[in-house]
């Protein structure tokens, strides 16, 4: 098994040209549930094609099936001269550790999560703030004042979403926020069909508006919701598309602009390492307006979420960071 993946990386390396000395050769590293997740990985790829449509540069990609794949295709990628070579999610913490070390010339970049080396940039996002704003508007949006959120893996990271969408909503008047989580294994964010019955789950409770931060599980989610005649919200690329009149609003988590920005930075010579930490001031999350969800979103609604958005920035609001103590306050 091991030859063959080999040989596939192999392959992967060897079918895309030779570049010339003085360009960069960018690979783009997937987390598990794929490339077209209609979240997570999905917002990172269309940074890389907003990239190569721009410069004309191409890059490599690798969607991995399993846990041992993760250093095997990262360690072949730097030693082909891959460069820069960004992960994807908090998962591939551990490789970047260890093979990041190995290749001082190699510039990495990882989302959601630190690592700390001169090479590596670590993107990581304020969840909490732009959940916040969404359970401002699903608090406003709901009938019953019960809302609902559906986690995937149960994490610190996606904590910082339960968190920050419990403070906003109870901001805005609501009595109750129904809290579940698919799993506690990376199996956790590709389970549509348990996100589904958490949903109708958390509807039989009185729940009228349900945010997910639960990756391709979240599909479920939203489908169920819709099937209900109820609202859901969508999370890290805009979703509002794929229920339309269905989704009250997306929380957009900006990770095709920290992969079209490290591309770019690379290129341009001003890559750097540390650590990049994105909120609503910095533009790495906000909650999704479009066609699909204009009817649905009244003004009233805008205003106070305009509001608290403007209260965050100037810090008049101050959402709580679930990972500064592991503990929610709302």
């Amino acid at each position: 098994m091991k030859s063959f993946l080999l040989g596939l990386l192999t392959a992967t390396a060897l079918s895309v040209p030779a570049l010339a000395q003085e360009e960069i050769a960018p690979a783009l590293m997937f987390d598990l549930g794929g490339k077209f997740d209609k979240s997570f990985n999905e917002a990172s790829y269309h940074g890389a094609e907003k990239f190569k449509g721009e410069t004309g540069i191409n890059y490599v990609e690798f969607e991995i099936s399993n846990e041992a794949q993760r250093e095997q295709a990262v360690r072949r990628f730097a030693e082909d001269g891959r460069n820069p070579i960004m992960a994807i999610g908090f998962a591939w913490t551990s490789t970047l550790e260890a093979i990041a070390p190995e290749f001082p010339e190699v510039n990495f970049a990882i989302i959601d999560s630190v690592v700390d080396a001169p090479n590596v940039q670590s993107i990581v996002y304020k969840e909490q703030e732009g959940s916040y704003l969404v359970g401002i508007m699903a608090a406003q949006a709901s009938q019953s004042k019960k809302v609902g959120f559906v986690g995937g893996m149960d994490i610190p990271l996606i904590r910082k979403f339960d968190c920050g969408f419990v403070g906003g909503a109870k901001a805005a008047g609501a009595t109750e926020v129904i809290q579940n989580y698919t799993g506690d294994t990376p199996a956790a964010w590709n389970d549509p069909t348990k996100g589904g019955e958490i949903a109708k789950s958390q509807i039989g409770q009185g729940a009228d508006v349900i945010y997910h931060a639960a990756g391709g599980t979240g599909i479920g989610v939203l489908q169920a919701v819709a099937d209900a005649g109820k609202l859901g919200i969508g999370v890290d690329s805009n979703q509002n598309m794929l229920q339309p009149g269905k989704i009250l609003t997306s929380m957009v988590k900006r990770v095709d602009v920290a992969v079209y920005n490290a591309f770019n930075d690379a290129k341009n010579g001003t890559f750097k390492p540390g650590i990049n930490n994105l909120g609503i001031k910095e533009g790495g999350v906000d909650y999704a307006m479009d066609e699909n969800n204009e009817k649905l979103v009244t003004e009233e609604m805008k205003a106070a979420v305009e509001k608290a958005k403007a209260d965050i920035v100037s810090g008049a609001i101050q959402v709580h960071d679930y990972m500064s103590d592991n503990a929610c306050p709302y």
